[in-house]
């Protein structure tokens, strides 16, 4: 715990001395150089992937679904996810608190299927193309939100800081509609008014709060059978995983930025590193530059 607190410490001093002019303004300057300098190197992507992305740059979230995205590998995942669904306990009366079970590093490498989805060459042109620099991948949280009322971190409305520009991919497991605990979000372009009437720099938003900055009739949530796939620009709209009353959520988070994050002490990844390196042997040499990107 004392270790916990410390790197809490720590990385709040380095977040709050990128907030001073002269070390942020260089550093910003930096970003868009390199943004503009690659460019050039971007990927192409097909007429559909690249209307995806546009969405992205304009919403900040863009809906899809498995079946249409048609990856080959996409059976394979989908079918071990489900497999894995039976295996992610229900938290117990004793936990009230809690809200949100994942599965273990085990589990996940039990089903490698699973985090190599995410590696896939179509999913990492498309998150390029968005984040317009290198990608990083920070790999795969399957997790069963609980159905329950309880209200805290990722079900409170924040955006998240570890990049300038994120990417989430989410793929819904079970069929989820209002009620199901479905990713919420304010579109893009509302974002610097909310933003500007909350004096928002960073953490979370209580509901509540969020309804005085803004029409609750302006959330929109990401609905829709097992299968759906959302892509969330994190870093760029107010989200939140509405709290699920009718029936728990099962769903896979995949995570990315670029390789020259904003705040890279808050980048993690998925998996220790010992699995890692043992996954790496179905790695192509290409993909471990997107795991193994700080070496």
């Amino acid at each position: 715990m004392t270790i916990t607190i410390a790197t809490q410490v720590r990385n709040r001093l380095f977040k709050n001395l990128y907030e001073i002019s002269f070390v942020k303004n260089p550093a910003e300057l930096d970003y868009q150089l390199s943004v503009k300098n690659y460019t050039i190197k971007l990927p192409a992507l097909s007429t559909a992937d690249r209307e995806l992305v546009e969405t992205l740059n304009t919403e900040g979230v863009a809906i899809t679904s498995l079946e249409a995205l048609s990856i080959p590998s996409a059976p394979q995942m989908f079918e071990a996810a489900k497999n894995l669904m039976l295996k992610i306990p229900a938290i117990t009366c004793g936990e009230k608190n809690d809200y949100v079970v994942h599965a273990t590093s085990t589990q996940i490498m039990e089903s490698p299927e699973i985090f190599l989805w995410g590696l896939e060459q179509r999913l990492l042109n498309i998150v390029e193309n968005y984040l317009g620099l290198p990608v990083a991948y920070h790999g795969a949280y399957f997790r069963r939100d609980i159905a329950n009322n309880v209200e805290k971190k990722s079900r409170l409305w924040h955006m998240d800081s570890e990049d300038r520009k994120l990417l989430k991919i989410i793929v819904y497991l079970n069929d989820i509609n209002e009620d199901n605990g479905p990713f919420q979000y304010i579109p893009q372009s509302l974002t610097p008014e909310v933003t500007h009437a909350l004096r928002y720099k960073h953490g979370y938003i209580r509901d509540k709060t969020m309804s005085r900055a803004i029409s609750p009739s302006n959330y929109r949530s990401c609905t829709g059978s097992a299968g759906t796939v959302v892509f969330a620009g994190t870093a760029s709209v107010f989200h939140r995983g509405k709290k699920p009353v009718a029936s728990d959520r099962f769903a896979i988070f995949y995570d990315y930025t670029s390789r020259q994050p904003k705040f890279p002490f808050y980048c993690k990844s998925s998996l220790p590193e010992e699995d890692l390196v043992l996954l790496s042997k179905k790695f192509s040499e290409q993909q471990k530059q997107y795991v193994f990107w700080r070496e």
